[in-house]
C-alpha cells in the first residue's frame, strides 16, 4: 500500500535499514552493527559516561545501567532513559547518541537502562529490570547528584510502554517519585485491534506483523490479546489511571501504534492526568531517524523543549 508520507521522509525511506523480526538474530545482528559503525563518529564530549552493574531483581541477574552526567549542570532532576526496540532488540547503544545530546544539551543526569529482552526473558522480566534499575538510582540519588523526587521517565516505542508500565507500577508499590513521563509512540496495547493497527501493514521499521511477533515474545504466545495479560505489561488495559505523573505523548500518522498512543493519552487526560499529545504528518514509526527532515528537526525540538519545561532549564537554542 502507497501512503502520503512527507516528501523529505518518503525521499529517505530507501536509505532506512529494514529489520524482518522473522529472523529474530539476523536482524539483532544487524541492529549491533550499524551501531557499531555510528558509535565512532558519537560526540562524548562535555559529558562523563560510565557503565555499572546493578542489583536486579530478586533472584535474577544484575542489570547494567549506563550514567551520563554533564559538565555543566543545570538541574537537580534525574532523566531515566528506556530504550526500545519492541521488546526483543536494542542495548544500551540504542539510546547513546541522543542521550548524550541530552545530558550536554539540557545539564541533566542521565541513567540509561540495559534490560533483558524477549523472548529470552519475557515479561515481567524486562520491566523488573528497569523497576530495579529506577530503584538503584534513587538510592544512590546523593552520589548521582539528583533530587529523588523530581524522576522523569524517557521511553519510545516499547521503552514509551515500559516507562508506561513503569509510572503504573510505581503508583501501586509506592514510589520510586515520578514527576513526568516521556512517551514517544508507545508501544501499549497487546490487543491489535485499532484502526491504525489494523490497516498499517507493510510500513516501514513497524507493521502489524512485527507487533505480532513483539507481543508474542513478551507475553508468551497464546497469551497475546487474552484476559490474562497484565496492565504493568499493557497500559492500555488499564482502568484506573488517577494519580500518575503528568505526560506527553507523541504519535506519527502512519504507524499502526498511533491510535492507541491517541487512546492511551485520551485516557490519562479522562482520570484528570495533565497530559499533552502530538500528531506529526507525514511520518511513520521511527522516521525521526530521517534527521534532516524538516519534520524530523520539528519532532527532536520539540522533544528538547517538553523536557527543557518540565526539568525546569533554558529553552536549549536551535
Amino acid at each position: 500500500m502507497s501512503y502520503p508520507y512527507d516528501p523529505e521522509i518518503a525521499a529517505a525511506i530507501p536509505l532506512i535499514p529494514q529489520s524482518d523480526l522473522t529472523d529474530l538474530p539476523a536482524a539483532r545482528a544487524r541492529m549491533a552493527e550499524l551501531f557499531a559503525e555510528q558509535l565512532g563518529e558519537v560526540d562524548e564530549t562535555g559529558v562523563a559516561v560510565r557503565d555499572e552493574f546493578v542489583p536486579g531483581p530478586e533472584g535474577s541477574p544484575d542489570v547494567r545501567v549506563r550514567v551520563y552526567t554533564p559538565e555543566r549542570r543545570a538541574t537537580s532532576a534525574l532523566l531515566f532513559d528506556v530504550h526500545g526496540g519492541g521488546f526483543v532488540m536494542g542495548a544500551l547503544e540504542f539510546d547513546h547518541e541522543s542521550n548524550l545530546e541530552l545530558a550536554r544539551e539540557l545539564g541533566v543526569v542521565v541513567v540509561s537502562v540495559d534490560y533483558r529482552l524477549a523472548p529470552e526473558t519475557p515479561y515481567p522480566g524486562g520491566l523488573e529490570d528497569c523497576y530495579a534499575a529506577l530503584g538503584w538510582a534513587v538510592k544512590h540519588a546523593d552520589e548521582l547528584g539528583v533530587d529523588p523526587q523530581q524522576v522523569v521517565l524517557h521511553g519510545v516505542s516499547a521503552g514509551g510502554g515500559l516507562c508506561a508500565g513503569l509510572a503504573l507500577l510505581a503508583r501501586d508499590r509506592g514510589g520510586p517519585a515520578i514527576a513526568f513521563q516521556y512517551l514517544g509512540v508507545p508501544e501499549v496495547d497487546d490487543r491489535l485491534e485499532t484502526p491504525s493497527m489494523r490497516r498499517f501493514t507493510d510500513t516501514p521499521l513497524w507493521n502489524l506483523p512485527a507487533a505480532e511477533i513483539s507481543w508474542d515474545a513478551y507475553l508468551g504466545h497464546g497469551r497475546r490479546g487474552t484476559a490474562d495479560v497484565p496492565v504493568y505489561a499493557a497500559p492500555a488495559r488499564a482502568t484506573d489511571l488517577s494519580g500518575l505523573p503528568p505526560a506527553y505523548v507523541s504519535v506519527m500518522e502512519f504507524d499502526p501504534l498511533r491510535d492507541e498512543g491517541i487512546a492511551y493519552a485520551q485516557a490519562l487526560l479522562a482520570a484528570e492526568v495533565p497530559t499533552e499529545l502530538h500528531l506529526f504528518p507525514g511520518t511513520f514509526h521511527g522516521s525521526g531517524l530521517i534527521r534532516h527532515a524538516t519534520v524530523s528537526r520539528r519532532e527532536a525540538a520539540e522533544l528538547r523543549a517538553v523536557l527543557a519545561r518540565v526539568l525546569g532549564v533554558e529553552q536549549p537554542a536551535d
